[in-house]
Parts: structure tokens; C-alpha cells; sequence
């Protein structure tokens, strides 16, 4: 009982503290950062869309357009993490050969076996990390776009602008990251 104890009270080296953070579902600040950005900036664009084609002037329907822009931006960051963190471990695994292709193509120094396989698995998640973000950006915008299109001119088409917009920007971010929390 004493050996469980101890190797529980053993703090974690910094090759292990790297791997956990590499498979964990936390985002890097960076990421985070693009993450609300974009998802703000696509929450945005109903907001056009309403004022353009349902006549809403936005100085009229300001705390409405604030208000579910904020939820939508929060709903859609929250999907970009969901496929971001499903996506990263599918794309690792894929790029290993085109990974060690390329490193082994680089024979400028003599390094060791431990080296070259810390090198091979730093590059495979940097690449990983790359496609998995901007691939989830790209797939929940399309996916977002697409239902509030959807939402707007045929599920909630007789309803008054305001709910409209409401209903449409909700069910497109809520099923957005409903969606994102499948495998």
C-alpha cells in the first residue's frame, strides 16, 4: 500500500506534464484566442443577414444582436474545442509516415534514437495541432452557416424578424455544439 502512496505523491516530470497537455482538451491560449475571435466574427454575420434581408435596423434591435452574438460566439468556440480535440488524435496518427519522411530526409546532424523520436513526435503534433484547428474552424463556420440559413428562410420563415433571429442564431449555435460533443 506504501509503493501506491508514494508513486502517487511522485511529481510528474516535464516529459510527462508535455504528453498530458498534448492529450488534454485545454486549448493553448493561442488557440483560444483564434477560437473566440473567429467564433465571434461568424456569430456576427446574421446580424447582416437580419438587417439586410428581414429589415432589422440595428440601432432598434442593438441588445438583441449583442445578446446572441455573445451566446452564439460562446456556443460556436466551444464546438471549434469539441472537434478541435477529436480531430488533433485522428490527424496524429495519419501524419506519422509523411513526418518521417520528411525528417528523414534531413541528415545535416548525427542525433540519437531518443532525439530523432522526440523530434518525429514534436513535428507530428505541431502539424496535428495546425490541420485540427483550422479544420474545426472551418467545418463548425460551414456547419453554423448552413443551419441558420436553414433555420431562417424555412424552419422559422413566418415568424416575426426579431424571433426569428433569435430562434435561428440559438438553434444553429445550440445544435452546433450539441453536435460537436459526438464522437
Amino acid at each position: 500500500m506504501s509503493a501506491k502512496s508514494s508513486a502517487k505523491s511522485q511529481p510528474l516530470t516535464r516529459e510527462e506534464e508535455l504528453l498530458l497537455k498534448d492529450y488534454s482538451r485545454n486549448v493553448s491560449t493561442k488557440s483560444s484566442a483564434l477560437f473566440y475571435g473567429n467564433a465571434a466574427i461568424i456569430a456576427a454575420v446574421p446580424i447582416w443577414l437580419f438587417w439586410r434581408i428581414h429589415q432589422m435596423e440595428p440601432l432598434d434591435y442593438y441588445i438583441y444582436f449583442i445578446v446572441a452574438t455573445l451566446v452564439a460566439a460562446y456556443l460556436i468556440s466551444f464546438a471549434y474545442k469539441n472537434v478541435k480535440f477529436v480531430l488533433k488524435h485522428k490527424v496524429f496518427q495519419k501524419r506519422e509516415s509523411a513526418i518521417l519522411k520528411e525528417l528523414a530526409g534531413d541528415k545535416s546532424e548525427k542525433k540519437s534514437k531518443k532525439d530523432n523520436e522526440d523530434r518525429v513526435m514534436w513535428k507530428r503534433n505541431e502539424v496535428a495541432e495546425f490541420e485540427a484547428t483550422t479544420y474545426s474552424i472551418f467545418y463548425n463556420n460551414s456547419l453554423f452557416l448552413v443551419i441558420l440559413l436553414v433555420a431562417s428562410f424555412v424552419v422559422f420563415k413566418n415568424f416575426s424578424p426579431v424571433f426569428n433571429y433569435l430562434l435561428s442564431v440559438g438553434a444553429a449555435s445550440g445544435l452546433l455544439a450539441l453536435l460537436s460533443t459526438s464522437k
